[in-house]
This record gives structure tokens, C-alpha cells and sequence, in this order.
């Protein structure tokens, strides 16, 4: 009694649940699908159907471009891509910069093009760069809420968890900021400490080098 929830030892891998997700991070709203598999039959129409929405949400545009300021528009975020995809001949205002993981059914022709028909530009990370995507980090907050002390019995249940901890989040969401105050206090932390012998281990004062203080003790001998 009074104890902290401790898992089962058993390991029963009764399926997989996989966690659609879009984030915003200036916000920290986010939506989310919990799916038992991810065809594009299934990743796609949930795309569409709440780009869509956020889409109509957005304040209409004040000034439409003419056509060559609005394709330099969207172009300019193909600058330094060694990879890049044709863009449509005309092309909508730009609305949105959707950032995606480097999975293939996020690249088909068709998904690509639809996008593009509705304003919105499509940019991949890296392999091995899935760092770079917040909505990474915020579906790692998700499950380990979700899973937290407890342990599911199905992937029905654990969809059911992760929804309503999104639904939670959303009451009171966090904005993510990409290098905010807390990598500038890391950073001036970092400065105001001295490297020892190239190695992760730091001072917080610096340390005569062996040379000076062989120097030091020649002319006191």
C-alpha cells in the first residue's frame, strides 16, 4: 500500500499502435490519430483532411503576389536542397511550412502535388535527422505521460491513453521555441567554463599549462 506502480514482468507484444501527429510549435496545439498501421491509404486522407482545416483557419491573404515574387516565394525554401522537387506552374500563395520525417509515402507525387495545390510546402529532415522534427520530441512527451505507471493491454487501450493525454495537453499546451532561452543559458554556461585536456570534463577555472609551470619552477630552483 502506498507503493509506486510497478510494471509486469511478462512482456506480451498483443500489437502495435502508431500516433498520427501534427504540431504547431509556436502554440504547442497539436492533433492527433491513434491508428494500429500507416498505409498511405490511411496516412494521406487524415493529412488532408486537417491540413485542410488549419488551412481554412488561417486570416486570408491581405496582398496576393504576382506570379514570379510568389514562386521566388516558395523557391527560396529549396535554396541548398541537393534533392529538390519540381514545383507546380501555378502555384497558390504559400501558407504553410510543414515539416516532415524522411519516410517515402511523405514524398508520392500526388500527396506532394496536393500540398503544393493548397499552399502548403513540404520539407523533409535528414536521414538520421528526425531530431530536427518537434513533433518527435512532443510524442515522446505523450507516450511516457501515457504509459506512466501503467501498462496496456491492447492497442485499442493504448490509443484510448494517448488521445486523451493529447486532449489533456491541448487545455493547457507548451510552445516550443528552437533554441530559446534555455540553449542561450546552456551556451553562456558553457563559455564561462574551461576545457580540460580536450575531453568532456570542464573547470570553472582555467589551469596553467604544464610547460608554464615547469617554466616557474626551473627559475626558482
Amino acid at each position: 500500500m502506498g507503493g509506486p506502480a510497478h510494471y509486469p514482468h511478462e512482456y506480451v507484444r498483443g500489437g502495435t499502435a502508431k500516433l498520427l501527429t501534427l504540431f504547431h510549435p509556436a502554440t504547442g496545439q497539436l492533433r492527433v490519430k491513434g491508428v494500429t498501421h500507416t498505409p498511405n491509404t490511411v496516412l494521406h486522407p487524415w493529412f488532408q483532411q486537417e491540413l485542410t482545416a488549419i488551412i481554412a483557419a488561417l486570416p486570408p491573404v491581405d496582398k496576393v503576389p504576382n506570379a514570379a515574387e510568389n514562386r521566388a516565394a516558395w523557391a527560396r525554401w529549396q535554396d541548398g536542397l541537393s534533392v529538390r522537387f519540381a514545383l507546380l506552374g501555378a502555384l497558390p500563395p504559400l501558407r504553410m511550412l510543414l515539416i516532415f520525417d524522411n519516410l517515402a509515402g511523405h514524398k508520392t507525387a500526388a500527396f506532394v502535388c496536393w500540398l503544393m495545390a493548397h499552399g502548403i510546402m513540404p520539407l523533409y529532415t535528414p536521414l538520421s535527422g528526425s531530431w530536427l522534427n518537434m513533433a518527435e520530441s512532443i510524442q515522446r512527451i505523450l507516450v511516457s505521460r501515457a504509459l506512466a505507471g501503467q501498462h496496456p493491454e491492447s492497442p485499442v487501450q493504448l490509443i484510448e491513453w494517448l488521445e486523451a493525454i493529447a486532449r489533456g495537453w491541448n487545455a493547457h499546451p507548451t510552445p516550443f521555441v528552437w533554441a530559446g532561452k534555455r540553449a542561450l543559458r546552456r551556451q553562456r554556461a558553457w563559455e564561462r567554463h574551461h576545457s580540460l585536456g580536450g575531453s568532456g570534463a570542464v573547470s570553472t577555472q582555467p589551469i596553467p599549462h604544464l610547460e608554464a609551470t615547469m617554466n616557474s619552477h626551473e627559475q626558482g630552483t
